[in-house]
């Protein structure tokens, strides 16, 4: 069984796509040479910003490789020789002003793999601050994981992180196998990141007995908003491998095949559930 080397990405993105798509470029050849063979970037690595309609101005057609973010993620993978996990990019859609939140994985020749649009769409509100997704965004319906060469990955994306439900369905794919990796692109805000993201993270990978890679936005941003980073990598007995609190960088660990079996091996539970 081979391992696998996977790093996240932690940004703290701007409201310039060209200055993030530099950055994100500069990291993603970092973990390159630092022997990754999958890498993640965070939720909206692309664009953070001053409203949220500003994502309706660079938001491309699904499949243009002639389009700035697309062509960036397609030739950076197969130019590193590595999987990307694209974070999330606005893709059109028929809804007239809406656009999907969209998970996009290229393969190491630099062919879209996968691609997931972001189910659960977030609103909040304290009384101080507040945020709804459905004003700009439409959701997605369908659940999706893919093969990354020798591991499967299930997609997902932020706010999914509080639904469950989601991960078992990728977990319980009639004739496919549990996912060996879950990777959960973010952009926490400070106030909820803080309670929950490493409780609902930790939670995710030891009910299903997988790796979970999260790349987060990190940092205060030039909006105002502060993210709450923490970018994390996670094994399937929730044992948190590596962490990035705040700020621009990566973390790197080994997908370790013979630990997954151990873990599933030793406490069955994905054979056990009924439900």
């Amino acid at each position: 069984m081979k391992n696998v080397k996977i790093a996240a990405i932690q940004m703290v993105s701007t409201p310039d796509l060209a200055t993030n798509l530099a950055r994100a470029r500069h990291w993603l050849a970092e973990a390159a040479a630092q022997g990754a063979e999958l890498v993640a970037l965070p939720e909206y690595f692309c664009l953070i910003g001053r409203a949220d309609a500003d994502k309706l101005a660079i938001a491309e057609t699904p499949g243009d490789l002639r389009a700035p973010i697309q062509r960036m993620l397609s030739e950076t993978a197969a130019q590193l020789g590595v999987w990307i996990i694209g974070g999330t990019l606005p893709l059109r859609t028929a809804s007239t002003g809406l656009v999907r939140n969209a998970c996009c994985v290229y393969a190491p020749d630099g062919r879209q793999a996968a691609r997931y649009d972001k189910i659960h769409l977030f609103r909040f509100d304290d009384g101080r601050e507040s945020y709804d997704e459905g004003r700009v965004l439409e959701a997605g319906s369908e659940p999706v994981a893919v093969q990354a060469g020798p591991i499967r990955v299930g997609l997902s994306v932020c706010y999914d992180l509080r639904f469950p439900e989601l991960y078992r369905r990728m977990s319980f794919e009639p004739g496919q196998p549990a996912c060996d990796l879950i990777s959960v692109p973010s952009a926490f805000t400070y106030t909820t990141g803080e309670k929950h993201w490493d409780l609902l993270l930790r939670a995710r990978a030891v009910e299903n007995q997988a790796y979970v890679i999260a790349p987060a936005q990190g940092g205060l941003h030039e909006n105002g908003r502060r993210t709450w980073g923490h970018t994390m990598i996670i094994d399937p007995w929730g044992e948190v491998l590596a962490c990035l609190p705040e700020g621009e960088g990566l973390v790197l660990a080994e997908l370790d095949r013979a630990r997954l079996a151990q873990v599933r091996r030793q406490l069955p539970a994905l054979q056990h559930c009924r439900l």
